[in-house]
């Protein structure tokens, strides 16, 4: 398949650039992936269309603020985006300057020289801390929540909450982006959810900035996906296959949960694992693991508007962001949702 058959127009005006005052008060989408009808919905309708028994994956991951402004020693200003942490004191990273920058040369912040560039491995710099200070405290003292590149202002104090989940892991933080699909989910509506007998299950993979990065490739096939870090233990392997057993459905809460879900079961079996995943999911992909999905809308020739496009076919997807667009839904990480059953 090509590209182009995954494009759509969308009105730069439906780009969600604030979230709503209430994590549920979007709307919702719902969209059978057999028929291709869609339904309008809110957000808090979601649990009249979820049963007792089926099984809610969601990804635990937790953003930190990757994103700092800071001043080489010469003076000049620099973008320091920490892609990956590797450990305490290095960090893959992409450096934002009006010069090339140069190894070996450190990075300030106040004044003080805090990180030095140490490497290049392809897109991406290798940085380490200078001194006893970690990346997680450089982070908080100086780091700003990284938004999407489509949200066109810069991060404030409300997106330090909003752009989080509100089930993150501090345990699990290491993600560049949020898992959006989760943002519409509030502490009432999980315990509504648990009410009703829906089992929950939590994965984790850490949103790399490559998430952002476009498809290249004309022929889909070609396109070389990114490497992003998964967790998914024994304890989802078990509830997968007990709901699996009893005839209900695996709902994933994102597409990072359906990357980590179909990772685990790459063998036909869903198993423990911990490592890199690269997995691509496009049309002619046979699902292992999931029934269903919770969803944000996503942007056009996106390898995620290819995902959706698997479970639901291609055309079915685009009629429905055709009629999402014509209904004026907010699109994108801050916008509303889709239901795919």
């Amino acid at each position: 398949m090509k590209k182009k058959d995954f494009y759509f127009e969308l009105p730069e005006a439906l780009i969600a650039q604030q979230p709503l005052e209430e994590r549920s008060q979007s709307r919702l989408l719902k969209l059978d992936k057999f028929s291709g009808q869609t339904t309008d919905l809110q957000f808090k309708n979601i649990l009249d269309e979820l049963n007792s028994g089926d099984l809610l994956v969601f990804n635990n991951t937790k953003v930190i603020p990757a994103r700092l402004l800071a001043q080489k020693a010469t003076g000049g200003k620099i973008e320091v985006f920490i892609e990956r942490v590797l450990n305490e004191h290095q960090a893959k990273a992409l450096l934002k300057s009006n010069k090339s920058v140069k190894l070996g040369s450190t990075i300030e912040f106040d004044g003080v020289a805090k990180l030095r560039v140490s490497a290049k491995q392809g897109m991406f710099y290798l940085v380490e801390t200078i001194g006893d200070e970690t990346l997680t405290d450089i982070m908080q003292a100086h780091g700003n929540m990284p938004l999407p590149p489509y949200i066109t202002r810069d991060a404030d104090e409300h997106d330090d909450e909003r752009y989080q989940t509100v089930y993150a892991d501090e345990q699990q933080a290491g993600a560049v982006a949020a898992p959006t699909a989760g943002l519409h989910f509030d502490n009432e509506l999980l315990a509504q959810i648990k009410a009703k007998g829906i089992s929950t299950a939590f994965v984790t993979l850490h949103v790399g900035a490559g998430t952002f990065q476009p498809v290249k490739t004309e022929d889909i096939e070609s396109h070389q996906m990114h490497k992003e870090w998964i967790a998914v233990d024994e304890n989802v392997c078990d509830l997968v296959k007990k709901t699996q057993a009893r005839g209900n459905r695996v709902i994933a809460v994102g597409t990072t949960a359906v990357r980590c879900l179909e990772t685990a079961a790459a063998d036909g079996e869903i198993k423990p694992y911990v490592g890199d995943t690269q997995i691509f999911i496009y049309p002619g992909y046979d699902f292992k693991v999931i029934d269903g999905l919770i969803t944000n809308f996503h942007l056009p020739e996106s390898t995620l508007v290819m995902l959706v496009s698997t479970l639901a076919g291609r055309k079915n997807i685009l009629a429905a962001y055709q009629h999402a667009i014509d209904e004026q839904y907010r699109f994108f990480s801050y916008g509303d949702a889709m239901l795919i059953v």
